[in-house]
């Protein structure tokens, strides 16, 4: 039973585990890199101390540091939050030998999913549908993937088995073109990852991606909380989730959650976790790969459910039974959930810096903002771009559409610039409120034009309001040349000595 947990992440997540902390009663430590002394996190725990420079590897990446610092601060528990440390199975196993608590699954489960392709041969041992693609658990060579190619299929994809978020993934559509990205694929996984063994895997084009979250206790007890629609993503990064799908009925609903059931007990999983799908046009389903952490769009599940996710793994690291079981979980209207985005999305979203001078947050009924910054702080470019999550929650999918317009409206961010706008223009898209998309929805049908349209009618409008505005003042002034030898205010007061 622990009493003091240390939060080895930073941002929001790190505030949104610190909230669920504090209303459990248990003492919090942040941790933190130079980049981020006067981060909200840093605030809000009840002690913090300093990691290192700036950059992930020298900070946040630094177990060493973390473990040393848990010594040093008396936590006994590390909750890692998402990316990072989260999904390192060489982590989780020192914690244990330690003695402090791991708010997460077990090393093995984490090895077992955490390497892509074995997670692949796990579940197909499970009996669970998977995508197409290379079955080995070895690393392969780019000669043995060359090889192999041609009998997965093209279009596919080269992906990084210890990866995840994008990185290390390239699409491949013929032979010729593979050498070069297989390549790049691997030099962008052993950066991010420090592994730069990759796997191929079919394209399945018109897919959509859909994940369950489950839940796992100590007593044998694993339940799911539904599926979140994840397909509005651009180079594999998700932007926009949403629950439940609108694309799923209950019967594919009730088949898919029995799966991902089935494939997180294959590896006799712990804590919180998500099975990820992807589901062809023909409503046929595989298995893509299992995070085995929280997920960033965990809220949307929250809103659904009313379940508080973070507290849940807190208490099944305490050695709980879950609070519910599978008959008691009822899904109640449905959420969606935007990630305010440090980004240009008129410019190819590149990455905004600098700081946030000004920033107003919306609010009203069904509106939840999650977000670890505040005006004066400073986005720097050593970590994700991801500021804010706003998430609202509506009776019906159309309600919930509305809310989030409204929402986005009030949104206001000064100092750097945001993606707000690529989610204003997607909420007024006919097909996303239409539920017709897919994940190449918004690469190939999608653009920003109308939104440019629309801001260049603003700024036009702003600009001709304020010529006509000065043009009014300066015909409103009559400026005449003194004919006195002095101004006016030295008249008056030789006026006032005189009758003295």
């Amino acid at each position: 039973m622990f009493k003091k947990v240390l939060v080895a992440n930073r941002g929001e997540i790190a505030v949104r585990i610190l909230r669920a902390c504090r209303e459990l009663g248990l003492e919090t430590v942040a941790v933190f890199s130079e980049a981020d002394r006067s981060a909200l996190h840093v605030r809000y725990a009840d002690e913090a101390y300093l990691l290192g420079p700036a950059p992930s590897r020298e900070s946040y990446l630094r177990a060493d540091k973390i473990f040393e610092i848990a010594k040093r601060s008396g936590a006994d528990a590390i909750h890692p939050g998402y990316g990072f440390l989260a999904e390192r199975e060489d982590f989780a196993a020192e914690c244990a030998e330690r003695g402090i608590n791991f708010i997460g699954p077990k090393p093995s489960a984490i090895a077992a999913m955490g390497d892509k392709a074995q997670a692949r041969a796990t579940v197909i041992k499970a009996g669970v549908p998977v995508v197409p693609g290379t079955e080995d658990t070895g690393n392969l060579t780019n000669d043995d993937l060359l090889r192999i190619a041609p009998s997965v299929g093209f279009p596919l994809l080269i992906k990084a088995t210890a990866g995840g978020g994008g990185k290390g993934m390239r699409e491949v559509r013929n032979l010729e073109e593979m050498p070069t990205l297989l390549e790049s694929a691997r030099r962008e996984a052993e950066s991010a990852f420090g592994d730069g063994n990759v796997y191929l895997e079919k394209l399945i084009e018109g897919a959509r991606h859909i994940e369950f979250q489950i839940i796992a206790d100590s007593h044998g007890n694993v339940i799911h909380l539904g599926e979140r629609e994840c397909s509005i993503q651009r180079r594999h990064q998700k932007l926009v989730e949403e629950s439940p799908s609108p694309f799923l009925d209950e019967e594919l609903r009730e088949k898919m959650g029995t799966v991902a059931v089935k494939a997180a007990q294959s590896v006799d999983y712990l804590n919180a976790g998500t099975i990820e799908f992807l589901v062809d046009k023909d409503r046929n389903f595989y298995f893509l790969e299992m995070n085995t952490r929280l997920q960033v769009e965990h809220p949307v599940t929250e809103l659904v459910t009313g379940i508080d996710i973070v507290a849940e793994q807190l208490r099944i690291a305490r050695g709980r039974q879950l609070s519910y079981t599978q008959e008691q979980i009822q899904f109640n209207g449905h959420a969606i959930e935007c990630r305010v985005n440090a980004e240009d999305p008129f410019n190819n979203f590149i990455p905004s810096t600098g700081l946030i001078t000004h920033s107003i947050i919306p609010t009203g009924p069904g509106v939840r903002v999650d977000t670890g910054v505040y005006p004066g702080f400073e986005i720097t470019p050593y970590y994700d771009p991801m500021i804010a999550k706003l998430i609202v929650w509506g009776e019906t999918r159309a309600q919930a559409i509305l809310r989030m317009r409204r929402a986005l409206e009030e949104y206001r961010v000064v100092g750097v610039r945001t993606n707000i706008p690529f989610h204003q223009t997607l909420m007024d898209s006919h097909r996303f409120m239409g539920g017709q998309f897919d994940t190449r929805f918004v690469e190939e049908r999608f653009s920003m034009e109308s939104a440019i349209d629309e801001a260049q009618a603003e700024i036009a409008a702003i600009l001709a309001t304020l010529v006509s505005h000065q043009e009014m003042e300066r015909s409103a002034q009559v400026v005449r040349t003194n004919e006195r030898d002095a101004s006016n205010w030295r008249w008056v007061s030789r006026w006032e000595r005189m009758h003295r």
